[in-house]
């Protein structure tokens, strides 16, 4: 076995083991850095992971709009909608990218329970666009709003979900009924009355104060409309997202539409996701500066010491025709040994650490904006791993270098001498 590492690695690991305490302790301070930076970053990515899928499954991750939709203000409902949903949806599902393509409507107007009324601002969709939520919407009270196709459903009975805080502004619960009353496309005031089938928490208590869902052809009615604000097209993989997005431009671009569309892409509405990815990577970029500056002050301290130590060898093998740079590179591969144990060593602890987190549920408190918690998750990156371990090899190796060269540029007979 031994024969299988070179000779010059096998000398340097008998040399780490002169000074064990030393060694062991530079291997901790390299292990401790490797283990921050992953673990920290293991919640970076955990982080950025999850406000994408909450985001695209909140907006899809396309969604298909008229042009500057997002930047104009409607004077009447629905006046800057789409009036040809149903043709782009035939056109678009075939594509197996495509998990489903769900209409939306975004309106306001007044609720009542009959003795007190508030603003709401509402959203008429299916009942499926709630599996494509998955679990980024919590359903506190009742169940979500049914098929109004499946004979179960009653028509003289239509469905509303509410806010957790806007049910318990009106003092109403799953069964009770509220009245809606909005602003129809032609300006005239339209009033009905709802069943509440659920009540919902989006974690952001300023939309839990005002935010309602019912079903689109409700919305619709009520609106005396029959477009819609939007299509969202929810995709079965998010990393699919561009290329589906070509697909869906070139595509509709061979149907005649009654109006301009324009697609947006997920990233372009995660106002959200994009400051807290830009926030964490100054985060992350200062914590890494800082962990490199104390391993190779660590290192630094350590091969100085050493090459102090062995100074008199150091003189001893450059009068035996040793030459400098081979000297230097066995100081440097001792520096390369410890980084690599020691990165071992963090990236085990890193990964110790993440499947102890997928046992114990720890809950971190609410982010700023937000009223629920949410479990405390590290990804283990075996990339991350990797790109720690060879940064901190860079560090050592710099660090070995500078120590060792001071080292042999001493005369020979000055470093037989030394004491």
């Amino acid at each position: 076995m031994g024969k299988l590492i070179p000779l010059s690695i096998r000398v340097a690991f008998l040399n780490l083991q002169r000074n064990r305490r030393r060694s062991v302790l530079s291997i901790l301070i390299i292990a401790i850095a490797v283990f921050a930076l992953t673990a920290a970053g293991g919640f970076g990515l955990y982080t950025y992971e999850s406000l994408k899928e909450s985001t695209a499954r909140e907006t899809g991750h396309i969604t298909i709009s008229q042009p500057n939709y997002f930047e104009m203000d409607e004077e009447m409902p629905l006046e800057n909608g789409l009036a040809d949903s149903a043709t782009i949806s035939k056109a678009l599902i075939a594509n197996k990218a495509i998990r489903g393509i769900q209409p939306r409507i975004e309106f306001n107007g007044l609720i009542s329970n009959g003795s007190k009324s508030t603003i709401f601002v509402g959203s008429g969709v299916n009942d499926r666009e709630f599996d494509m939520k998955g679990p980024f919407l919590d359903i506190r009270q009742g169940k979500t709003l049914s098929n109004v196709n499946s004979p179960r459903y009653d028509e003289s009975e239509p469905e509303v979900m509410l806010g957790v805080d806007l049910a318990k502004n009106l003092k109403v619960s799953v069964g009770d009924w509220v009245t809606l009353l909005a602003t129809t496309s032609d300006g005239a005031l339209n009033a009905f009355d709802f069943k509440v089938r659920g009540i919902f928490s989006t974690g952001v208590p300023e939309l839990d104060k005002r935010q309602l869902y019912l079903h689109i052809l409700s919305a619709q009615d009520l609106l005396a409309s029959g477009r819609v604000s939007t299509l969202s097209v929810f995709l079965f993989d998010t990393q699919k997202t561009q290329t589906v997005q070509n697909w869906v431009e070139t595509t509709l671009s061979n149907i005649d539409l009654a109006q301009d569309i324009e697609l947006t892409p997920w990233q372009d509405r995660a106002f959200f996701y994009s400051k807290v990815k830009d926030l964490y990577d100054r985060i992350f970029g200062i914590m890494g500066a800082v962990m490199a500056l104390v391993v190779f002050v660590a290192l630094f301290n350590t091969m100085t010491m050493s090459v102090t130590e062995r100074t008199r060898e150091i003189g001893t093998l450059s009068a035996l025709g040793t030459y400098p740079s081979e000297i230097v590179s066995g100081f440097v591969k001792e520096a390369g040994l410890l980084a690599l144990i020691g990165s071992v060593v963090g990236g085990l602890l890193s990964a110790l650490a993440a499947l102890f987190l997928m046992v114990v549920d720890v809950q971190m408190p609410p982010p700023p904006g937000r009223t629920d918690g949410y479990p405390l998750t590290i990804y283990f990156s075996l990339e991350l791993v990797l790109a720690c371990t060879l940064g901190v090899a860079l560090i050592c190796t710099v660090a070995a270098w500078l120590s060792a060269r001071k080292g042999v540029n001493k005369p020979i007979t000055e470093a037989l001498t030394y004491v």
